[in-house]
């Protein structure tokens, strides 16, 4: 009967090892971050940077989807995920309503929120 157990529970912790390793990313990109930090020129120059997952976080992405409006404020909806994102530049958003767009900004994960840098039609 022991026999029967320790394949068992090497497997359980197998698997429990391996949702810890997926669960990592999504743990630290929710911690706060760190206190700002004088910069040096090696910050400034977006090329000599690495991208590790707290930096994907805050670094500009890039959305596809359409422009409607709900409750009044325009939002981006992803067809693909059936996620929906507000939008901080509404009259940016205004031009493109109904239409496909390609959206470049910074994700607000608390509020769900675009921080609009572009909106383009999408190709």
């Amino acid at each position: 009967m022991n026999r029967l157990k320790l394949p068992l529970l090497f497997s359980s912790v197998a698997i429990l090892l391996l949702a810890i390793t997926m669960l990592q990313p999504a743990v630290f990109a929710q911690q706060d971050p760190p206190a700002q930090q004088p910069t040096t020129q090696q910050d400034r120059n977006p090329a000599s940077t690495t991208s590790t997952p707290m930096s994907q976080a805050t670094d500009s992405q890039t959305f596809t989807g359409k422009i409607a409006k709900a409750s009044g404020k325009y939002i981006l909806k992803d067809e693909a995920t059936k996620a929906t994102y507000s939008l901080d530049d509404q009259e940016r958003a205004k031009a493109f309503e109904g239409k496909s767009v390609k959206v470049t900004g910074k994700l607000d994960a608390q509020t769900n929120t675009i921080q609009v840098a572009a909106i383009e039609p999408a190709s």
